[in-house]
């Protein structure tokens, strides 16, 4: 059932940049959620996980500066994404967030600990890594969009966003986020493949010392499950999943099982929880 509480002005100008956004409070002590979209998307991949988490909890999800109905801006590295989470939850007063975030979301949301460690409650990393790619691949994409388009790299991109399964029985769907990533900006998508290029979190892996869980779709090719396993290892405690029957985007393909592994969490961090390491 379909719950969104609909905003009345869901944009907001900060440090010059125009974020779309939807920011649903709740009841309750359970902190903030915020969500952080994937390369080439908007915040409609998380519709059905908040969806069915609206009124458990308070969930913030917005269109990364370049994607979506957002701003372009000007993007030369992840601080710049991080820019925008930043002022975005000081916006809303939050003083402590838990920060879920798929692909780059993940990397931005390394990005937010490594700059406001005090806050961050905890951190979901959905198919994401402290280092993706790699200088000669992300190159290559860069000058192929520059010089093709975006839909010159979409075909191959969806392949791995989603199972051999979904493209055969939800074309639909896939037909809709091929759209979906096809109309982002190209000067957006170009400008956030560079930031991802040029990320590495390796050491702020290792210093997060806050509860985090990180999920791996079973049949992801742009972030396989040894990858996210990897990032897993270098925070300590850190706790993994995997999501049968999933690519590079479980909230879409699988958001059943995503939002179980949420709540879960979510759950875990409550005062004389049972924590997961």
């Amino acid at each position: 059932m379909w719950r969104w509480r609909i905003e009345i002005v869901p944009f907001v100008t900060l440090g010059g940049i125009t974020l779309h956004h939807r920011y649903v409070e709740a009841n309750g002590r359970t902190p903030p959620v915020v969500f952080i979209n994937s390369l080439g998307t908007d915040f409609r991949i998380w519709d059905e996980t908040v969806s069915a988490l609206d009124g458990e909890m308070p969930l913030l999800v917005y269109d990364k500066r370049g994607h979506g109905l957002s701003d372009i801006g000007d993007i030369r590295s992840i601080d710049d994404h991080v820019d925008d989470l930043s002022a975005l939850i000081d916006h809303f007063g939050l003083e402590k967030v838990v920060l879920c975030g798929l692909s780059v979301g993940g990397m931005i949301a390394q990005g937010l600990y490594a700059r406001r460690p005090g806050t961050v409650e905890a951190m979901i990393l959905c198919d994401t890594a402290h280092k993706i790619g790699t200088m000669d691949s992300w190159n290559t994409r860069i000058a192929t969009v520059e010089s093709k388009g975006i839909q010159a790299v979409a075909d191959g991109v969806l392949k791995v966003w989603f199972t051999p399964a979904f493209h055969a029985a939800r074309v639909a769907e896939l037909d809709g986020y091929w759209n979906m990533m096809t109309r982002q900006s190209p000067a957006g998508y170009i400008g956030t493949c560079v930031a991802v290029r040029d990320a590495d979190f390796t050491d702020v892996a290792r210093r997060i010392a806050v509860p985090t869980l990180c999920i791996a779709g079973d049949q992801d090719g742009s972030t396989p499950p040894d990858l996210v396993r990897s990032l897993a290892a270098l925070i300590p405690g850190a706790r993994f999943e995997i999501i049968r029957d999933a690519g590079h985007i479980p909230c879409v393909e699988q958001p059943e099982a995503l939002t179980a592994l949420i709540r879960d969490f979510i759950a875990s961090l409550a005062p004389g929880a049972q924590t997961h390491g």
